[in-house]
């Protein structure tokens, strides 16, 4: 299987609540999103551990695709460290993505099919 893994933003944690509520209880769905609280490879990888509905996907794959983005976007994740701790007044965490290609694939072509 094929995977990514993408920083997208920060958000508040009731945002990500509620969009995790109504949009990720489909366990074959082909991508989830991540929140933590801490900008940091660590944590997203424990956050992997609290996805709802958790795909059966390789998620030692999944870690090691995590551990190649850390290692070939620094600026990208010093970006993302920065925009969240200046949002800090409210409390807001970091969210990334990540996508199973396979299972998006099939997700794609099941709309159609209908």
């Amino acid at each position: 299987m094929s995977y990514s893994f993408d920083i997208l933003g920060v958000t508040r944690v009731l945002t990500f609540f509620n969009y995790q509520q109504q949009h990720e209880q489909n366990p074959h769905r082909g991508k989830t999103y991540l929140g933590s609280y801490e900008c940091s490879l660590d944590a997203f990888i424990k956050s992997t551990k609290m996805i709802p509905s958790r795909p059966n996907w390789d998620w030692d794959e999944v870690t090691n695709i995590m551990i190649k983005f850390w290692l070939k976007n620094e600026e990208k994740i010093s970006y993302w460290k920065k925009e969240l701790i200046s949002g800090k007044q409210e409390e807001n965490i970091i969210i990334a993505r990540v996508v199973n290609f396979e299972a998006l694939r099939n997700e794609l072509e099941s709309l159609f099919e209908a």
